[in-house]
């Protein structure tokens, strides 16, 4: 498949079948997102947890792409109150098949308020996923988290070869934290992401690399709207 990172703690994901996934969608007002890019196709849409930075062009996007939208069950409530009809409400611990993909949605230690107006409304639990494939391989996509013991579970469970972890510090988990969570998911690759966007989230990959030398975990940094084969 093809992975694109498009900046802070958005994925594209374009499969051997040329279906598009796209994971926590900020585009307008992101200083990372790669100028010059624009979507040709999505066909699911994947929400972490309800904050802007996360959620901010979900609504558009699964407009303008008549995507189907996976989310924990609350937040979904909110986007269909925003119009959009094709929602895949789930939960933690629950999987489905949306398209060629098995989604499921696993823990996250983070806040999942949702920016509406003046106010912010309660948007269910932030969440992560785990994304299995038809050639048996799969993903883990931590959205916004600090490091939990369960993430053993989560390798255990699903054995994910390439984990999207955040390694920003300040709103997420940083390098120290991440490192033990590479430990916990014993994942062959990490793309490290949600850092760098603004100067607060200051954790890089070469200091995630530097503290997990040496495990047999490869750090994978990317670049954002640089396309990699995996």
């Amino acid at each position: 498949m093809q992975i694109t990172w498009l900046g802070h703690g958005t994925v594209q994901l374009r499969l051997p079948s040329g279906e598009v996934l796209l994971l926590d969608p900020w585009t307008e007002g992101n200083p990372a997102f790669p100028t010059g890019f624009d979507f040709d196709r999505i066909d699911t849409i994947c929400i972490s947890h309800g904050h802007f930075d996360h959620i901010h062009d979900a609504v558009p996007l699964a407009a303008r792409f008549a995507a189907d939208v996976v989310g924990i069950f609350e937040t979904c409530h909110w986007l269909e109150s925003k119009g959009i009809k094709a929602t895949r409400p789930m939960n933690k611990g629950g999987s489905q098949k949306v398209g060629d993909v098995t989604i499921t949605m696993t823990h996250a230690v983070h806040s999942c308020g949702i920016l509406d107006g003046d106010k912010i409304i309660y948007g269910g639990e932030a969440a992560g996923y785990v994304l299995r494939f038809a050639d048996g391989r799969a993903i883990y996509f931590a959205g916004d988290t600090n490091v939990f013991t369960d993430m053993q579970l989560i390798e255990q469970l699903y054995h994910p070869e390439l984990a999207f972890l955040p390694i920003g510090d300040l709103y997420t988990m940083s390098p120290v934290e991440a490192a033990l969570a590479c430990r916990l998911l014993k994942a062959k690759k990490v793309i490290p992401m949600h850092f760098g966007t603004f100067p607060a989230l200051t954790g890089t990959p070469a200091q995630l690399a530097g503290l997990v030398a040496g495990t047999g975990t490869e750090i994978w940094p990317l670049r954002p709207g640089e396309p990699v084969g995996w």
